[in-house]
């Protein structure tokens, strides 16, 4: 079997370099950015029945590097054992683009495609009663408590003669927990979740990439506004990820901050536009990067 022959010290600075583009591009790509994920909301309650198509772009940014991405998301709201649930399906398109001097050398980047799908259920085990859009008129929250399970799909886009792709070419799976609490026009947000990588057997020709799982926390405070717009303070924290090549460890543990805010404006009953912003505040590994987001969402079925 032919085997990748590089010096570890210059796959240890590819790596750096690559894992700045790739390790969490938040909101709208969550098969590159899953464990940098914030994300409000995702323990809240809603109508059973009614659906939310989403349509958007990001835009992130690290040193030379841009990677802009258009995604699709389908979510519909369900009835889980009188509890409310919701299935996802996100798919996201990405082109990637920059350059940099690594140890005398020039890693350019330059690809687009389909990158990773994700499956995504979230069931309320608590404080969030399925119930129609009549009957969601008089509901109240209180406190709700969550889990969810994630799964990337490997079909994106991926070349093994590239160090650099939007498609991972492997598994995840992201199981989480969470909690909300309602506080007058406020909602208080706590989750955590795990992400398990199978491995990437084909890098680089025929080489084995893997990598550690990676724990993250997130917080999100959520104001409410009369005419259901809504805006969040958002934070989160990961750690671990290792990598591996051939089972050599190619990087150290991470650990990130990041911050961001989010807001959503309803345009009326049926649609509604979300801006998103975040941003790392502290990186172990210098993996940070500045994203940007804006989607259009359209509520439709359930009675709407």
């Amino acid at each position: 079997m032919h085997r990748f022959t590089v010096s570890t010290s210059f796959l240890v600075k590819i790596f750096s370099l690559a894992f700045r583009i790739f390790l969490g591009l938040g909101t709208l790509l969550p098969t590159l950015s899953n464990a940098q994920e914030i994300e409000a909301r995702t323990y809240s309650n809603a109508p059973i029945g009614i659906n939310f198509l989403s349509a958007g772009i990001v835009q992130a940014k690290s040193g030379n590097y841009t990677l802009t991405s258009e995604v699709m998301s389908l979510t519909h709201i369900l009835d889980v054992g009188g509890q409310s649930g919701k299935l996802t399906l996100v798919l996201p398109y990405g082109q990637l683009t920059g350059s940099s001097a690594i140890g005398g050398r020039t890693v350019n980047a330059s690809t687009e495609g389909l990158s990773d799908p994700l499956i995504k259920a979230s069931l309320n085990l608590y404080g969030a009663p399925a119930l129609t859009l009549d009957q969601f008129i008089n509901y109240q929250q209180d406190l709700i408590i969550g889990a969810s399970l994630a799964a990337s799909v490997p079909w994106g886009k991926y070349d093994d003669n590239q160090l650099i792709n939007v498609g991972a070419n492997r598994w995840f799976i992201q199981p989480g927990l969470g909690a909300s609490k309602a506080l007058g026009s406020w909602r208080f947000e706590l989750a955590g979740a795990g992400i398990f990588y199978t491995s990437n057997t084909n890098f680089m020709g025929g080489n084995t990439l893997s990598q550690n799982p990676v724990y993250s926390t997130q917080t999100h405070a959520i104001y409410y506004f009369q005419n259901t717009a809504w805006v969040s303070v958002d934070a989160t924290y990961f750690i671990g990820g290792q990598s591996y090549l051939n089972g050599n460890p190619i990087s150290g543990n991470q650990e990130n901050w990041r911050f961001g805010s989010t807001l959503s404006y309803p345009v009326n009953k049926h649609n509604s536009i979300r801006l998103s912003a975040s941003t790392g505040a502290y990186s172990r590994t210098n993996n940070s990067y500045d994203l940007f987001g804006i989607s259009w969402q359209y509520r439709f079925g359930g009675g709407l």
